[in-house]
């Protein structure tokens, strides 16, 4: 049997945006192959950005060692943020916009400079971060049942959804984001809790490692880009017509309902 091309894969992930989920892309990749992935992933980026859809930064996965772990990979992935996956602090979220979809506390950060070398360090993103936000990013796979390996997340976009940050950022001098607490709230009730260095050590280690990845790939991060650094505690599943609050400490909370608006 013939293994379907890259372009098939692409399309059959895009179409089941609408649903129903698909099935692991076995047929295609392999579960660790990452160049077959990204080109997919790179695919359908070029497919959207043609419709209209605008590229407003990246999202660092996989920064939680048990997940790396799990997954059989010894590095995080990213994705793309599209400006068509915010949501509104205090918004609303349809849930017929999602398949199976789970939220997460992150950190995020809104650059003031470009990050164009492929040696990009800690440092250096402190030094070009212009605020930073706390962040619920929503998750979704467009696999079904979440049997996901490394390649079939990242061949759907990291498996990403939808976002939310903070409407008022804080200045990174003075933070400590590396034991900052993070408690993620379901209508007012603790569902997940974690810390700064659950993701990847340091946020912006992570932040550093999209950098330097993404400038090696020649696609570096630009002055105005967001940056989802990673989830600072588990992963929450959602139930139409929650409330989700994350907050951060030193970065305040951010909030969405998953409900039609």
């Amino acid at each position: 049997m013939v293994s379907p091309t890259y372009q098939e894969v692409a399309q059959r992930l895009r179409q089941a945006y609408d649903g129903p989920a698909i099935a692991p892309l076995r047929d295609a990749l392999d579960p660790l192959d990452a160049d077959g992935a990204y080109a997919i992933q790179a695919i359908n980026t070029q497919w959207w950005q043609g419709k209209g859809r605008k590229i407003v930064g990246r999202k660092a996965g996989l920064t939680a060692k048990a997940v790396q772990k799990q997954l059989g990979v010894d590095q995080p992935d990213f994705g793309v943020l599209f400006d068509d996956m915010r949501v509104a602090d205090g918004g609303f979220l349809d849930p017929a916009r999602t398949l199976q979809p789970k939220a997460e506390a992150e950190v995020a950060l809104i650059l003031g400079q470009a990050l164009p070398s492929p040696t990009t360090s800690a440092a250096d993103v402190a030094a070009a971060v212009a605020s930073v936000h706390a962040a619920i990013e929503i998750v979704d796979s467009r696999i079904a049942n979440w049997a996901i390996t490394f390649a079939d997340t990242v061949a759907d976009n990291g498996s990403s959804a939808f976002f939310v940050i903070s409407e008022e950022g804080r200045p990174l001098a003075g933070l400590d984001l590396y034991t900052c607490g993070m408690v993620l709230e379901v209508d007012g009730t603790v569902a997940s809790l974690g810390a700064g260095a659950a993701c990847l050590g340091h946020p912006l280690n992570a932040a550093a490692w999209l950098a330097s990845t993404l400038a090696a790939r020649g696609q570096p991060l630009q002055a105005g880009d967001i940056l989802l650094t990673g989830a600072l505690g588990p992963m929450v599943a959602l139930v139409p017509g929650q409330k989700i609050t994350a907050k951060v400490g030193g970065l305040g909370s951010c909030s969405f309902t998953y409900a039609a608006g």
